[in-house]
């Protein structure tokens, strides 16, 4: 048993290793979209999601991005999510057939089901993922444990960190 807060054992992420792991999703999804195609469209789950799909949008040169914003965090303490804003209905299409739904991370999976229920047919892609939330993923490049906080770099400011076994 230790003393440190669930939000002590962090998975930092740079501003270099969230482009990288980006272009490795877009690598992945090279392709997939459907018949083996390109996609029609990337929509961004925000605000984690925007800096991925940007990513990913432009490796694979798909002009049409558009967001869903999803309410589901404040500050560290997860709630139920609620759809604030949603894509254009004349992307989405036929449920969401076509279209590639980005996001940074899926943590308990809650998020992603809200947008899977209504666009069931999306090709679902996180650039992490949690055990939790995995199943509710199609695609995704790194696990990290279910207790692990990742701090992306939109979070963050350089300072002192303690070390993870704490003070010597």
């Amino acid at each position: 048993m230790t003393d440190r807060l669930p939000h002590e054992k962090g998975f930092h992420v740079s501003w270099d290793q969230i482009h990288r792991d980006a272009r490795a999703l877009a690598w992945r999804l090279d392709g997939q979209g459907p018949a083996k195609g390109g996609w029609r469209a990337v929509v961004a789950i925000t605000r984690g999601g925007m800096a991925p799909a940007m990513i990913v949008s432009r490796e694979l040169g798909i002009r049409v991005v558009d967001t869903i914003s999803v309410k589901s965090y404040d500050n560290q303490t997860q709630a139920e999510p609620r759809v604030i804003k949603a894509p254009q209905a004349e992307i989405m299409g036929d449920a969401g057939e076509g279209i590639l739904v980005v996001d940074d991370l899926v943590d308990t999976g809650k998020t992603l089901e809200l947008v899977r229920n209504l666009y069931p047919k999306a090709h679902f892609a996180t650039v992490y993922a949690k055990p939790l939330g995995r199943a509710m993923v199609d695609t995704y490049i790194t696990e990290v444990s279910q207790d692990t906080w990742i701090f992306f770099p939109w979070d963050m400011a350089l300072q002192y960190v303690e070390p993870y076994r704490g003070k010597d």
